[in-house]
């Protein structure tokens, strides 16, 4: 287990990159806690795999260090870095027995037999392959060949990390779960730490004590499921977190107050007079749809999701969502829509604005 700190770390596939937008990965300053599980949760392309390999030691940085303990290890091999990294796609041998897949890692460091034995045992049992452990690893299931993959990684307790790029690719869904719920059980178990590289944001919110969201190159912001709800610190971790993510709408804000085409709302906090793209964030579960007060909308429709109803509609031009409990009649006069002023967030040229209190 070890901490891992990011020193000014960035990094261009270009030998000579003239600026910023060269950089697939943008200046990192980020300490990362021992024994925690973190999501690198991001779209394609944003420079979450190239993080990792970083830290792995696939992949020198262009600039910068990254430490384990306060130990700069950013010459140092993937061997000597004593982590174990899970990829997207499968690597098993398959002339191997399922079970001598799982020991590998184990007998290439000489670890006691008696040991081995009981570990892969255990491993196997995680992963739902003991019935397969003396079957040869050709001609299993593409799934089949990942959990082996993932058990491979997971079987050695003494790694520093443990990296997981997008393991569950492969993974049938009922399996992705049981696999997330094993993966969470033992690092509570063995608290090592965990980096798991993943696009899906129920696997990362459902995984992680953290998650590190990423943005063109950057980390936007790293918190709790909860703090990335409440307050996203940019308006892409708005977009991408919450299903439908916030709603974003362009306003003029002075003071307490939000202009939005000539309709003023109420804050809650000052802000002053703001300048750039300046824009509000409200998330779609505190946008109540009325009739006779509020914002004037037009609905396009309404979803029935089961749990709740999403409501699609019409403000001034911009679309907008709103989440109405199951059981709510919307009928043709609610025409109007009210944001809570205590779940407001105030972006400016993306970026949160934080408000001082009324």
């Amino acid at each position: 287990m070890a901490k891992i700190t990011l020193d000014n770390l960035a990094h261009s596939y270009y030998p000579n990159p003239k600026g910023e937008d060269d950089f697939a990965l943008k200046e990192l300053n980020h300490n990362w806690a021992d024994g925690e599980a973190y999501a690198l949760l991001g779209s394609s392309g944003c420079g979450k795999s190239t993080l990792l390999n970083i830290i792995s030691g696939l992949l020198h940085p262009s600039q910068g260090r990254i430490l384990f303990d306060d130990k700069d290890v950013t010459h140092a091999s993937t061997a000597d870095r004593n982590i174990a990294q899970v990829f997207q796609f499968p690597v098993v041998y398959d002339t191997m027995t399922v079970r001598n897949n799982l020991a590998f890692p184990l007998k290439n460091r000489g670890a006691d037999p008696k040991y081995i034995a009981q570990r892969v045992q255990q491993i196997g049992q995680m992963i739902g392959m003991e019935a397969e452990l003396d079957n040869r690893a050709r001609g299993l299931t593409a799934d089949a060949k990942q959990k082996i993959s993932l058990g491979r990684g997971m079987v050695r307790e003494d790694v520093n990390a443990l990296l997981f790029d997008e393991p569950l690719t492969v993974i049938d869904p009922h399996m992705k779960w049981e696999l997330r719920t094993q993966l969470k059980s033992l690092h509570h178990e063995f608290g090592h730490t965990m980096i798991y590289v993943t696009h899906d944001q129920t696997e990362a919110l459902t995984f992680a004590d953290k998650v590190v969201v990423m943005y063109d190159g950057r980390v936007v912001q790293i918190g709790t499921p909860q703090e990335l709800f409440e307050r996203p610190e940019h308006t892409f971790v708005g977009y991408f977190i919450g299903s439908p993510g916030m709603n974003v709408i362009p306003a003029q804000v002075s003071g307490k107050r939000a202009n939005v085409h000539g309709s003023s709302l109420n804050l809650g906090r000052g802000y002053g007079d703001l300048t750039g793209k300046v824009e509000i964030g409200i998330r779609p579960e505190f946008v109540s749809l009325t009739q006779g007060k509020g914002l004037p909308v037009t609905v396009r429709r309404v979803e029935d999701v089961g749990r709740h109803k999403i409501v699609r509609a019409d403000l001034f031009g911009h679309e907008i969502n709103i989440v109405a409990s199951e059981d709510m009649p919307i009928s043709a006069d609610m025409n109007r829509v009210t944001f809570d002023p205590n779940h407001m967030n105030v972006y400016v040229n993306d970026w949160l604005k934080v408000g001082e209190a009324a």
